[in-house]
């Protein structure tokens, strides 16, 4: 057998895995303290105007928390202790609710837990492609996508059947044990390939150095993720859609059972796109899963409060959304030099982070003035990105380190 054959029948390897158990750990732990954070936050009087505060200053930070840490990874000889240290800092930071007495006090542990999040997303990409062969990049991020998404359906159910018996506080402490075994798995399992570090990388200057396709690329993702909105918005429509016929609570209830549908489907649908992408080409995959989007608007436009077509929407929205997050890292891997790998995937984070701010204000908007007009915006950017994505080529991956440099130098030098 040959070693290309070899690496390729042996891609799950101890990196890969660890990264895995990680993102499902993790994801556990802070599922758990999300999940019970609104309840904490009604015992200390806050609105509901300062939980979408505490949400909306954590995101945005994180997303350029993503863009930093992935510059500065690029400088760095060692990537996984910042690894290491962002999955600390997380479930630090969800842990700290339990000592909570204010409502800014878990302003602070949210937006400290979040900055963590985000300072080792880039980094974490990076390291599982450099784990695995252009080959089976699919499956490796379909994998952790897979995992990352089985812990969004642990934590909150961990969080229903111990709240009553533990109470919060105690709970909150208890995310400590998730948090903290994620990052001793990165610590641990993870074999890092050594790289050359790249110490004159500035930030204007390597985003002018990233591959002209990459840049298109980015556009593509850009434009359908305009069209990609909360789940919380799903999750509301449907409960007011249904609550003339269930009552509030239980409208609210079964919003949630399909929500946990949702994310079953997504699961499932990470694993699966990630082994489509390793078989047909990426682009192509990914063109496909943004046209996927288009179901569920429709579903949508004519739902009324039926159950049916609900289920539609929640169903398709889980598939593909597991198209989108596994084959986007997975083609961003193909694209990017490895010597901008973490900056690369810092700007693709931050691209998604602006997108998903921007469509979930815009479409909850339109909802309230106009479906029609909420749900054909979807349809629009949904294809209009997919169109993009199918006519990108993405460049080799193997680009010569000397052309590299010399268009990071050069943008340098313009500055």
């Amino acid at each position: 057998m040959s070693s290309g054959a070899g690496l390729r029948k042996r891609w799950l390897n101890s990196t890969i895995l660890g990264i895995g158990l990680a993102s499902f750990c993790s994801d556990v732990g802070h599922e758990m303290a999300t999940t019970a954070m609104p309840a904490l936050l009604a015992t200390l009087g806050a609105s509901s105007a300062l939980l979408g505060l505490i949400e909306g200053l954590a995101d945005g930070l994180s997303s350029f928390a993503k863009l930093a840490s992935g510059l500065y990874s690029d400088r760095l000889r060692r990537r996984k202790p910042l690894a290491v240290a962002g999955y600390f800092v997380t479930a630090s930071g969800m842990a700290s609710f339990a000592f909570a007495t204010q409502w800014w006090h878990v302003l602070l542990g949210r937006v400290g837990g979040w900055l963590g999040r985000g300072a080792r997303t880039p980094v974490r990409n990076v390291l599982l492609t450099e784990a695995t062969t252009p080959e089976t990049y699919g499956r490796a991020f379909g994998l952790e996508r897979a995992m990352d998404s089985a812990g969004a359906i642990v934590g909150p159910a961990l969080t229903l059947a111990l709240v009553a018996a533990l109470g919060l506080h105690r709970l909150f402490l208890l995310t400590l044990i998730p948090g903290l075994a994620a990052a001793l798995l990165i610590g641990l399992m993870v074999r890092e390939k050594p790289h050359e570090p790249q110490p004159h990388v500035r930030l204007w200057a390597g985003i002018r150095g990233l591959p002209g396709e990459f840049k298109r690329y980015l556009a593509g993702v850009g434009i359908a993720g305009l069209g990609d909105f909360s789940n919380t918005l799903l999750i509301l429509w449907a409960t007011q859609a249904w609550a003339p016929r269930l009552g509030l609570a239980g409208a609210a209830r079964r919003a949630m059972l399909f929500y946990i549908g949702y994310n079953v489907l997504y699961t499932l649908s990470c694993y699966a796109s990630g082994m489509l992408a390793d078989r047909y080409p990426k682009r192509w995959v990914l063109a496909i899963g943004y046209s996927l989007a288009v179901i569920p608007a429709l579903a949508l436009l004519f739902a009324g409060d039926s159950l049916a077509l609900y289920a539609v929407a929640f169903g398709f929205s889980g598939v593909y959304m597991g198209v989108w997050e596994t084959v986007e890292s997975a083609t961003s891997a193909d694209m990017l030099p490895g010597a901008m790998r973490g900056l690369g995937f810092g700007v693709l984070a931050t691209v998604n982070g602006i997108g998903d701010f921007l469509s979930s204000a815009l479409i909850g908007v339109l909802w309230v003035f106009s479906p029609v007009a909420a749900m054909v915006f979807v349809i629009c950017a949904s294809l209009a990105g997919a169109a993009i994505i199918a006519v990108t080529r993405p460049a080799s991956h193997a680009e010569p380190m000397s052309a590299l440099e010399s268009r990071v130098t050069a943008a340098g030098e313009s500055e």
